[in-house]
């Protein structure tokens, strides 16, 4: 256990707990009750700062621009993500050598130093975020997986370092599962992400399946579309079932912590084919229910 001091939690009206707020929206469980006190910090430190870099790379931060303030961003310049995102980067660096200006990455400063992390998955992340303003569409699969390798493995390889039970396999098959928790999230977001000019389905499956991005913007998800869904839902699948080994490998809390991952991007997969492929009326979420029965499956070894 740490015995380091942890930063004092956020006030309830603050944007800081704005941001960890959202841990409740994701498919997967962030710090669940049941691990280790200085482990629930720890990740929810590191979930505050992907959070962050992910609402700064979207335009989704609070209002009243209290984030450009604490990153010294003159407030003609708030708008401006790629500016936003180099003074988030100057701040992180500051994690690591000297005093960061921002709560949510003075709250990520002790776990950094007790658990020796690196920059290098912070550093992904927020590069995953700057494209995200260069690049709007992927001409093909790989492309979609190199993005996958910035925006979504480096949380997996967190978790890992945090815990201290990083190895070579265990960083591949988390890569496997946090890739496919990445594509599940972008069938779910279709629409949401068309609606900031995004689209995460590889331009080649696109013409494979005959869909045009006009058909995206429909309010009914078309025959096209579903099968192009489904055929990106089963790679997920196929992903998310490669890493699964990684919860056999380890034990304790760490292993239902790690099996309530794959159980949530399962359990998502699963609602995406209950709703027949059809991500366009609104993204498909899973049932609680339907969780609990993939996390049992899961630990069980029958995933």
């Amino acid at each position: 256990m740490s015995a380091t001091p942890r930063v004092r939690p956020a006030s309830p009206r603050s944007p800081e707990s704005a941001t960890l707020d959202k841990a409740a929206d994701e498919n997967f469980p962030v710090a669940p009750f049941f691990l280790p006190r200085a482990w629930r910090d720890d990740l929810m430190a590191v979930y505050g700062y992907a959070r962050l870099v992910d609402d700064i790379g979207d335009g989704d931060l609070a209002p009243g621009g209290a984030d450009a303030r604490f990153l010294g961003v003159a407030p003609d310049r708030a708008d401006d993500r790629l500016a936003m995102l180099d003074a988030f980067e100057a701040d992180l660096r500051r994690v690591f050598d000297g005093e960061p200006r921002h709560p949510l990455l003075r709250a990520l400063q002790p776990t950094v130093r007790h658990r020796s992390l690196t920059p290098e998955p912070f550093l992904g992340l927020i590069e995953a975020n700057r494209q995200d303003q260069l690049v709007a569409r992927y001409e093909t699969y790989d492309d979609l997986l190199a993005y996958c390798e910035l925006s979504a493995n480096p949380v997996g390889r967190l978790v890992l370092a945090i815990t201290g039970t990083a190895t070579p396999e265990r960083i591949r098959r988390s890569d496997a599962v946090c890739t496919g928790l990445q594509i599940v999230e972008h069938l779910q977001d279709v629409a949401e992400d068309l609606g900031r000019d995004r689209i995460y389905l590889p331009a080649e499956d696109m013409k494979q399946f005959h869909v045009q991005e006009s058909d995206l913007a429909a309010p009914t998800t078309g025959a096209s579309v579903r099968a192009l869904v489904a055929f990106e839902a089963e790679r997920a699948l196929r992903l998310l079932n490669e890493g699964t080994p990684l919860v056999g490998s380890v034990h304790g809390r760490l292993k239902l912590l790690l099996a309530g991952f794959v159980a949530g991007g399962k359990a998502a997969v699963h609602a995406i084919t209950a709703a027949r492929y059809d991500v366009l009326s609104g993204p498909p979420k899973p049932t609680k229910p339907r969780l609990l029965r993939e996390v049992g499956a899961t630990l069980r070894g029958e995933g």
